[in-house]
């Protein structure tokens, strides 16, 4: 669990931080400086116990320390707090900025494929897989193609990327995958509970990535929307 990178790479960020070595640093937290050090590096895989104690030491929360959350405190955080996390002189900057955007994707999907699963729908599966995986190759085509890097690599035709084909691609999706939910709510099938206490007892850690994403993204949305009236 805490022997992650975004772990080590915090827990080293936040001794750097505070201004003091690692041998100061170990002996306020109980522990050799060979052992911080193999935590700080990921050699290493503390226990809960230390993990506590680092949070009590450096003032935040474990979701902090662990690298599931940009806020200090454990809470939810706008979308304007964390692009400021990446702003110079923010301890996460980055790579690990990079990571936590990462984890949280990674987990608010996960528990939308698990309710999925649950729902046993093949069809709403596939379609789902389908719209991420083409807002994916759109991302990383673009990053491929401003690198520099050969595009006959794809069969795809550059211009029909830059056209909108995968633009079409998840609009298709999205309304397959509304289908055969509608199809499901009209045949009567049992969905998943939905509300905060089952989704948390369900999925305990990864459904906190599933409301902030969820958080940030809704309101990032109705910014846009209070924009264009």
């Amino acid at each position: 669990m805490a022997s992650s990178t975004e772990f080590s790479r915090t827990l080293s960020l936040l001794r750097q931080e505070r201004g003091v070595s690692q041998r100061t640093a170990a002996a306020d937290l109980g522990i050799s400086q060979a052992l911080l050090s193999h935590y700080e590096n990921g050699i290493r895989e503390p226990g809960l116990a230390f993990v506590v104690k680092a949070c009590d030491y450096y003032h935040v929360s474990a979701d902090f320390i662990l690298g599931r959350t940009l806020s200090r405190e454990g809470n939810m955080l706008t979308e304007q707090e964390i692009l400021n996390a990446a702003e110079p002189g923010n301890i996460l900057q980055g790579s690990v900025l990079a990571t936590l955007q990462s984890k949280l994707l990674s987990g608010a999907i996960g528990v939308l494929f698990g309710l999925l699963g649950k729902l046993n729908d093949k069809g709403a599966i596939n379609a789902a897989a389908g719209y991420l995986g083409s807002a994916v190759y759109q991302l990383y085509r673009h990053l491929y193609r401003t690198a520099g890097a050969n595009e006959a690599y794809f069969s795809l035709d550059p211009a029909a990327c830059t056209m909108g084909t995968a633009e079409a691609d998840m609009k298709l999706s999205e309304i397959q995958y509304t289908r055969s939910l509608r199809a499901q709510a009209a045949k009567k099938a049992e969905f998943p509970d939905l509300s905060n206490e089952a989704l948390t007892a369900a999925y305990p850690g990864r459904c906190q990535s599933l409301t902030q994403v969820l958080s940030t993204t809704d309101a990032r949305l109705s910014a846009l929307t209070e924009k264009s009236r």
